[in-house]
This record gives structure tokens, C-alpha cells and sequence, in this order.
């Protein structure tokens, strides 16, 4: 017969499966939702497949067209405006290029849609050349140089460059100075071979009252030599107006005290004048007494004579 098992060793044999079916049910539990959690996220990417692209993509600048270029209302340029008038266009049209977020490769093509007349003759007949994709595809900077080389002959580049050297300030005139050195630069830019000798030439056509603080400054580009020159100009201006200020004063207190003098001098010279004119009148009132006394005399003579 066999031996019967105790009551300890059945509880403990019932328990052992209880516990291995909970974390069965749990493991099970847990790798449903899961699989839930994780087919969610895949029909959600399914709905919008570039749901998790958009916030990784730079923006892009948008590129700006010749509508947009025109808008801006850049120069035009005929060819018969002279070297000024080139400069003023090369400033204008780089302008625009800014406003109007003009791309690098479109450059050319917009801003030679801004020439007239014999300058537009010039450019189709560069073009014509070449070819209008090959010459639409020449650097900005390049067409400068065409167009410099066209309208500014070496002849009137040869007097620019002896006017960029002989430049100087007149009669504290700052601001004319600059903006003509600035049109030389533009114009002639093979003359200085660096930024060194640009504010070199820059400084030596200074007011001889403020280069000696503009070179002990040590500027470093012709913005901050013109910064620092423009400051200095001012204290100067200020200086001499109060200067002259002062000799105004000066001149005015002289007149005054001149004026002064002249009227105590008439004043004086006119009281003389009136006691000469007393003392003549005493003087004739006299002899004409003395003259009645004789006349008086001879008609009546004394009893004694």
C-alpha cells in the first residue's frame, strides 16, 4: 500500500502552479500592449508618412525672381551717364540684389534687363559673342569689370587716379571727401593693392589737426578709420565754432568800447567848441563896448580938454 502524502506537501504542490500561471498571465498581459502601443505609433506614421521628417528639414530661403528683382525699383543704365553714373548703378543694382534675395547665378541676367540704349546695344553684342546662356553665366563682379573698362577709358581712369592721389580735405568739408574717395575706390580698384594702403591714402588726405590722432587710432578697415575720423572732425568743428564765437564777442566788446570813445571824444571836442564860442562872445561883446565908449567920447569931449 502506498504511503499517503501529507497535507504540507499538497498545499506546497498547489501553489507552485498557481504562481507560474499569474506571471504567465502577466507576461502575456504586458506583451500585449506592447504589440497595442507599437501598432499605434505604426498606423500613426502610416496616416502621415513625413510626420516625423518636417521638423528635421532646414527651410529653404526662397529665391527670389526678376518680378520681385523689378519691384524694387532698381536703376537703369543708358551708358551716358559717365563714371559717376556707373557707380551709382553698380550701387544700386547690389542693392537690389539684397532686397530682392536675388540669386548668385541670376545676378547677370536681372541686372543686365536694366540696360538701355547703347549700353544694352554693347551687352547683346558681348553676348551675341559668346552666347546668351554663356554670357548670362559670367560672374557680377565680372560684368563690373566689362562695363568699367567700357565707359571709363584709361584716359579718365589715368586723371581718376592722380585725383584719388591729390585728394584732400576742403574747408572741413568731411563728407564730400569721403564720398568721392569712395567713388575713386569703386572706379579705380587696382590702385591700392590692400586695405593697408587704402587707409594710408585715406589718412594722408586729412586735415593736418586730425592725422596725427587718426594713425596713433591704428584703424584696421576704411569703415573705422571713417568712424573715427568723422569723430574727431566734429570735435574740431565744435572747436573752431566756439572759437569764433569767442572773436565775435571780442569784436563786438572793441566796437562798443570804440563807439564809446568816439561820443566822449565828440562830447568833449563839443564843449570846447561851445566855451570857444563863449569866450568869442565875451571877447566881441567887449570891443564892441570899447567901440561906444570912443564913439561917446569924441562926440561929447570932457570940460578939461
Amino acid at each position: 500500500m502506498p504511503p499517503k502524502r501529507s497535507s504540507t506537501s499538497t498545499a506546497l504542490a498547489s501553489e507552485v502552479p498557481a504562481m507560474d500561471q499569474a506571471v504567465i498571465r502577466q507576461l502575456i498581459f504586458d506583451g500585449i500592449a506592447a504589440a497595442l502601443e507599437a501598432l499605434a505609433a505604426t498606423m500613426a506614421n502610416t496616416d502621415n508618412p513625413n510626420r516625423n521628417l518636417i521638423s528635421k528639414e532646414t527651410p529653404v530661403a526662397k529665391r527670389g525672381n526678376y518680378k520681385e528683382f523689378i519691384s524694387c525699383q532698381p536703376f537703369y543704365f543708358n551708358g551716358t551717364e559717365g563714371a559717376i553714373g556707373l557707380i551709382r548703378w553698380f550701387e544700386c543694382t547690389e542693392s537690389v540684389f539684397s532686397r530682392s534675395k536675388c540669386a548668385k547665378e541670376d545676378k547677370v541676367t536681372f541686372a543686365t534687363g536694366t540696360l538701355t540704349n547703347d549700353a544694352l546695344s554693347w551687352w547683346n553684342a558681348y553676348a551675341q559673342h559668346i552666347g546668351i546662356e554663356q554670357a548670362n553665366k559670367i560672374a557680377w563682379t565680372e560684368l563690373k569689370r566689362l562695363l568699367t573698362n567700357k565707359y571709363c577709358p584709361r584716359t579718365k581712369i589715368k586723371n581718376m587716379e592722380d585725383e584719388f592721389y591729390n585728394l584732400v580735405v576742403k574747408e572741413n568739408d568731411l563728407k564730400t571727401y569721403i564720398r568721392r574717395f569712395q567713388e575713386l575706390t569703386l572706379l579705380c580698384p587696382n590702385m591700392v593693392p590692400n586695405s593697408e594702403k587704402l587707409i594710408e591714402v585715406f589718412i594722408e588726405g586729412l586735415p593736418k589737426s586730425i592725422e596725427g590722432n587718426v594713425t596713433a587710432s591704428k584703424p584696421q578697415t576704411l569703415e573705422e578709420v571713417i568712424t573715427i575720423t568723422q569723430r574727431l572732425m566734429e570735435q574740431v568743428i565744435k572747436h573752431q565754432s566756439a572759437q569764433e564765437a569767442d572773436d565775435h564777442k571780442r569784436k563786438f566788446k572793441d566796437k562798443r568800447n570804440t563807439t564809446c570813445n568816439n561820443n566822449n571824444h565828440s562830447n568833449n571836442n563839443f564843449q570846447d567848441n561851445r566855451n570857444n564860442n563863449n569866450c568869442n562872445h565875451n571877447y566881441h561883446h567887449q570891443q564892441n563896448k570899447r567901440q561906444e565908449a570912443i564913439k561917446a567920447y569924441a562926440v561929447n569931449p570932457t570940460k578939461d580938454s
